[in-house]
């Protein structure tokens, strides 16, 4: 239910409540109520570390590098350095499309792991590293490199991949990039993306200028998409139709050939700013290559984007955009026209990593849907500074927020719609409440672009219209009779 100011700061301090004191105030810190009459930007605190004995829903720093930056990479080898589990669990978890042969010239689902074991972490793992980079040269021969993802015990025992990767890297005569992402790192996954643009800068970018290309004035790549359900195929259908030329994609369906060229071209495009800010920062720094951010959720987010991405070209590119924006309302109209009826005022609360609320917000607005709590897992200040003009007052933001928290607001709020990740996915569905899984789509997709807006607004008409809802209730709120009566109904 939508709130006013002091109803919404109602719910957090009685949220706040059942904490002790210590903790209260430390939580306190991380919860607000969106005010849009306060002088300046009114943020909450975000980037910290998580409280002991709170449970969160964060990933690691190898999440960051494994799961997000490096593992999309298609043509490269990608070894989880440690025991099998992390490597299990994240691989094809993030359904990074891409096309090729897998286990020919493409890699992505696959999961490699040097299986640490006790002898492993009291002898070190360099060796089994060195023989796991042998072996993978000889069943990949197509691979064009390989990335060492570093788990926690690498850490802690002190193995050096950088020397195994330098060594083995000069015999095999490809690119071996160490990762020291071991996942005890920093705060939360957000450091494991800065390690992972660290080492394509120090790995990657670095031999740019001994690769060969040649540059045309329309050239653009795409950067932090990870192509997730075909997202990035359908950016580029848009950038190709506003008549530019992508080149790259970082890193969904990408190569390790494409970002070598990356630093070529005339506009670095960034999709997920989080993950990837640092390295096209580094680009525009060293290489001279403007970046900007872009939005392709929704008709709203889709036109304005194109718009400031025209606005880097000459007046053909921008006249072009102009065309193809009004073939696409078209498109889009129909879709708004069809779904709109069916989702007016459905109010949404919103959970989902570093980046994804604030884009997300206006595709769910041009369906007439309202947003009434955002939060992210592990997003920084700036995330919430622009993110609190795309929300209305008084709505309720959170970061890093406990199971305990998410429930408790959940139960006030009443939404009509939960967009969050695995972790909570089935805990709100057996409270009754619709959900979207919004890191991977719930195995849909792609929702970015315009015909990935009406599978989009397709799915949150599935899921908030469907009838089971009002037939559920949590199993630990049916009472005796409720079961009764279901007994004997049965």
């Amino acid at each position: 239910m939508s709130m006013n100011k002091q109803e919404t700061q109602a719910l957090i301090d009685e949220v706040l409540e059942v904490y002790p004191e210590v903790a209260r105030e430390d939580r306190a810190k991380h919860l607000g109520v969106n005010d849009t009459s306060a002088e300046g930007t009114s943020c909450i605190t975000s980037n910290r570390k998580t409280l002991p004995g709170v449970m969160t829903v964060r990933g690691c720093a190898y999440a960051g590098s494994k799961g997000v930056v490096w593992g999309p990479v298609k043509d490269m080898l990608h070894i989880s350095h440690g025991p099998v589990g992390c490597g299990q669990y994240s691989r094809a978890g993030r359904r990074n499309y891409y096309t090729g042969t897998t286990g020919v010239d493409t890699f992505g689902t696959l999961n490699i792991t040097t299986d640490f074991q006790e002898r492993d972490i009291v002898f070190g793992g360099d060796k089994k590293l060195s023989a796991a980079i042998d072996e993978l040269e000889t069943l990949f021969p197509l691979s064009k490199g390989i990335s060492v993802q570093s788990e926690c015990p690498v850490g802690l025992i002190g193995d050096d991949i950088e020397a195994v990767a330098k060594m083995k890297g000069a015999e095999i005569g490809k690119t071996i990039v160490p990762v020291r992402c071991e996942g005890f790192r920093g705060v939360s996954q957000s450091l494991g993306h800065h390690i992972a643009n660290d080492t394509i800068r120090d790995h990657v970018l670095s031999k740019s200028d001994e690769r060969e290309f040649e540059a045309g004035p329309y050239d653009v790549a795409i950067i932090g998409d990870y192509n997730i359900g075909g997202d990035a195929w359908s950016s580029r259908i848009i950038l190709e139709d506003m008549g530019l030329n992508v080149v790259a994609q970082w890193s969904g369906d990408g190569t390790l050939p494409e970002m070598e060229k990356t630093p070529n071209v005339k506009l670095n495009l960034v999709h997920c700013y989080r993950s990837m800010n640092y390295i096209v920062r580094h680009m525009e720094e060293k290489h001279g290559v403007p970046w900007v951010e872009y939005n392709l959720f929704g008709p709203s987010k889709i036109e304005e984007s194109m718009r400031k991405i025209a606005g880097y070209f000459d007046e053909k590119i921008q006249a072009q955009t102009e065309e193809v924006i009004k073939r696409y309302r078209e498109q889009w109209q129909a879709v708004i026209d069809k779904y709109r009826p069916r989702l007016e005022g459905k109010e949404v609360m919103l959970y989902v990593g570093g980046l994804r609320p604030r884009h997300i917000i206006g595709a769910y607005e041009d369906l007439g849907m309202e947003i009434v709590g955002a939060g992210y897992e592990f997003a920084h200040n700036d995330d919430y500074v622009k993110t609190t003009p795309e929300v209305k007052d008084a709505t309720l933001l959170f970061d890093d927020a406990s199971a305990y928290e998410l429930e408790e607001f959940v139960k006030k709020l009443n939404p009509d719609l939960i967009g969050s990740g695995i972790k909570e996915k089935y805990v709100f569905q057996k409270m009754g409440f619709p959900f979207r899984q919004m890191h991977s789509w719930d195995y849909s997709g792609p929702y970015h672009g315009v015909d990935g807006f009406a599978i989009f607004a397709r799915d949150m008409d599935l899921t908030i219209n469907n009838p089971c809802w009002n037939s559920m209730k949590a199993p630990w709120l049916k009472d005796e009779s409720s079961e009764e009566a279901m007994a004997k109904t049965a």
